[in-house]
């Protein structure tokens, strides 16, 4: 039977255009950490790397942060909100189940009516919208989509957890991906590790708080939250993520290469998921990356911010001049899943 269906006109190819960031005007040193937790500045600087991070204000929410972002990206890439045909959003701290706080971003950028969506996959959000954007492109559904990374990880930071109080910090980070005529997003390498999602995770769920009736329940009120119920934060196996994501994670990089075609000798810039320097370093070692590859180490200042760590620290690179426009980079998110993503792209 012969499809009556009409293929797709995408793009031939896809590439990210613009990118912008946001971090939050609060900057909190390790001094800050050290008033909940026993440690030191010097242990937490040798465990993660981590000298600074950023902590979102009552008026610095998911959403603003998220706009701030996107008008950079959108500026960079030198279109208008109103040519964005789509916003994807990659967060695990927007509290509210629905709607998708990417409809209330794309309303307030002035985008008219994209398509709109948030997505759940951690630190290797970011990774999966990109992929998701490029097929958008590709396939002909959306000339213009819009990335965004964003999280507000301190309202989700036990600060007396000796092994995560000092890991998050909060921002945004945004791209733009349109239309291309060569290749400029490269085939992505992407899967996720079930068996291990209790090395990540949030410790209550939101329904432990529940206090009024559930339907169906055998007595109203059958299920009521504690009169003191610990409020939920991330927490994670420190270790056994460590060994995940050295060992395993430097061969989904390896592969991410290998599906574009690239050696590391071809690569100018690695931008790994800002989780840890110790990690970022290993990494290097066992990619063999030249040293005259540019390393993405955000981490120090900014901390640990999932969906949004790398296209901050792409910003930042791109800012400083330590990249440039056309540079070849390597990018890889890895986190609460446990699920990853890698792709090779050219820089906007």
């Amino acid at each position: 039977m012969t499809s009556k269906i009409k293929p797709s006109k995408g793009a031939p190819y896809a590439r990210i255009m613009g990118v912008g960031g946001y971090r939050p005007t609060r900057v909190v040193p390790n001094e800050e950490i050290l008033k909940h937790i026993d440690s030191s500045d010097e242990w937490i600087r040798s465990r993660s790397g981590i000298a600074t991070r950023h902590w979102a204000g009552p008026d610095e929410t998911v959403a603003t942060m998220s706009v701030e972002a996107a008008g950079k990206a959108i500026a960079d890439a030198g279109i208008t909100p109103e040519q964005i045909d789509a916003v994807v959003v990659s967060t695990v701290s927007h509290f509210k189940q629905t709607p998708a706080i990417a409809t209330e971003i794309a309303h307030l950028i002035g985008a008219g009516k994209p398509a709109a969506f948030d997505i759940s996959a951690g630190c290797a959000g970011f990774g999966y919208g990109l992929t998701l954007a490029k097929g958008m492109v590709t396939e002909g559904s959306a000339k213009h989509v819009l990335v965004i990374g964003v999280e507000r990880l301190s309202d989700l930071t036990d600060l007396e957890d000796r092994a995560t109080a000092f890991l998050f910090g909060d921002g945004a980070g945004a791209v733009i991906v349109g239309p291309a005529t060569e290749p400029a997003i490269g085939p992505t390498v992407w899967g996720s590790e079930g068996d291990k999602a209790e090395t990540i995770k949030q410790t209550i769920a939101w329904d432990a708080y529940r206090t009024t009736p559930v339907p169906g329940g055998d007595s109203p009120g059958e299920r009521t939250a504690p009169e003191a119920i610990r409020y939920p934060a991330i927490t994670q196996e420190g270790q056994a993520v460590f060994r995940w994501a050295v060992f395993e994670m430097a061969k989904v990089a390896q592969q991410a290469l290998d599906a574009a075609g690239v050696s590391p000798d071809d690569l100018d810039v690695f931008i790994p998921h800002q989780a840890n320097m110790r990690i970022i370093d290993s990494m290097v070692k066992t990619l063999k990356l030249p040293e005259s590859v540019t390393v993405a180490r955000d981490v120090e200042t900014t901390g640990n911010t999932s969906a949004a760590s790398i296209p901050l620290a792409m910003e930042r690179l791109l800012a400083t001049g330590q990249a440039k426009s056309g540079d070849t980079a390597l990018v890889i998110g890895f986190g609460a899943g446990l699920v990853y993503a890698a792709t090779v792209v050219t820089l906007p």
